[in-house]
């Protein structure tokens, strides 16, 4: 990863101040608080979180208002300050079964068991400006909530008692981990599926549209998309058994695709999988349609040299972080590479008046 080099101390002084200034802007109008962003820019606060691997609502809208709301470098900041955190151990794998859903919708099954949630979405809205916001309107309440079911079961489980879809993988191996272990390949689809989780909005977005326009092949149905919290256990040594050390809210997307079978396996229905800090839709179902296009090797499905297959070209580039030292190091200086460049071209031009 490329960092800033220092140049002359004082002008970079200079400008570290000239950026506060600039955070603060018009002194006349009242300072944006952390509490705001936390409350008002939830969404941005979750993507924060998702693509910095850490979890905490506070420190995300902190670095939000330092970045001066650029959300790649507010990760950047997440990213450094997570490494300075120790590690005390690992919580148990969570039960998404759990989850107590504030949105859950299908769009391959019309009437599920515990219903369908629309909850707080942008699904329905016109995409009209509200200029009631700009007025500092006040926002009518929301009808009252009913409680969310305590257990609700996936989707997919209806399709499993047929046999009409594949069986989740059940690998107990201990996938690495990328935050403290750097990416190498072949991955499997566990570190893939954590490169995915944390890797750019926009990127995943991407190639997760490539595969819809047909490069992979990927026509998927969205079997479920569920939002709600999750507990947190850890097993503690001492005690002997597990417990709760707090709560998570998830994204999760379950994508239902097409396979023709092959010789040894019936034809049925394939899975890709999403998982994302907060409510992240865009993010979850984007992260299951490249989950199950990186899969067609172990699926025995034809390559057709889509990006969304490269394993290489998904999992070195969709990091924006890595993206983001690379390309702005050449804003640097490079003077005397330049000057190399420079001389050989002057060469190159004499010899061909010649």
């Amino acid at each position: 990863m490329y960092v800033a080099v220092k140049g002359g101390e004082r002008a970079i002084d200079n400008a570290h101040a000239w950026l506060a200034e600039e955070r603060r802007g018009d002194r006349s109008v009242a300072e944006l608080s952390v509490d705001q962003i936390r409350e008002q820019m939830t969404l941005a606060v979750n993507r924060v979180m998702a693509e910095g691997s850490l979890y905490d609502p506070d420190l995300a809208a902190l670095a939000i208002k330092q970045a001066r709301g650029d959300l790649i470098e507010a990760v950047f900041l997440i990213r450094a300050y997570r490494t300075t955190l120790p590690r005390f151990g690992y919580s148990d794998p969570l039960d998404t079964g759990d989850m107590a859903c504030e949105r859950r919708i299908s769009a391959t099954f019309k009437d599920l068991p515990g219903g369908q949630v629309l909850g707080p979405t942008f699904d329905y809205t016109h995409r009209l400006l509200d200029f009631k916001l700009a007025a500092d309107g006040e926002v009518p309440d929301a009808p009252e909530r009913t409680a969310p079911p305590e257990q609700v079961p996936h989707v997919t489980e209806f399709l499993n008692r047929e046999g009409l879809i594949e069986d989740a993988p059940a690998d107990d191996a201990t996938p690495p981990d990328l935050t403290r272990e750097p990416l190498e390949l072949p991955a499997d689809r566990a570190l893939r599926l954590q490169a995915l989780a944390r890797a750019d909005e926009g990127f995943t977005l991407g190639l997760a549209y490539s595969t819809q326009r047909g490069y992979a092949r990927n026509h998927a149905f969205v079997g479920e998309l569920r939002i709600g919290a999750v507990a947190v256990e850890m097993e503690v040594p001492e005690l002997g058994f597990a417990i709760e050390i707090g709560e998570v809210t998830l994204t999760e997307c379950e994508t239902v695709n097409q396979f023709k079978g092959s010789k040894t396996e019936p034809p049925q229905f394939t899975r890709g999988y999403g998982l994302v800090f907060g409510q992240s839709e865009r993010k979850a179902i984007s992260m299951a349609l490249v989950d199950r296009a990186l899969r067609w090797e172990e699926l025995g499905e034809d390559n057709v040299g889509a990006p969304a297959q490269d394993t290489e070209f998904v999992l070195y580039h969709g990091d924006n972080i890595q993206a983001t030292g690379f390309l702005e190091h050449i804003k640097l200086p490079h003077y005397v590479d330049f000057q190399s460049e420079l001389e050989l071209v002057r060469k190159l031009r004499r010899e061909a008046a010649e």
